[in-house]
């Protein structure tokens, strides 16, 4: 049951945006983990800029380095 929970900061996407997003990601978690459509979830949770730091770089990132598959080119 592979989860995607996708943290920005804040992007005007539309409803359609939103859905070509998923799915997008949704085909590309099923070829990968043999998948099913109905098994694959999507989140899009929108961070402002202030935040980001306190709610995703020191809980999500940081300590999580070793774990992540796609590290990012900087640090905080």
């Amino acid at each position: 049951m592979p989860h995607v929970d996708i943290k920005c900061f804040p992007r005007d996407l539309n409803d359609e945006q939103k859905a070509a997003l998923a799915e997008d990601i949704a085909q590309v978690i099923i070829r990968h983990f043999d998948s099913k459509d109905s098994s694959v979830s999507v989140a899009l949770n929108q961070v402002q800029p202030e935040d980001w730091k306190a709610q995703v770089w020191d809980t999500e990132i940081g300590p999580k380095m070793d774990e992540l598959i796609k590290k990012p080119g900087y640090s905080m």
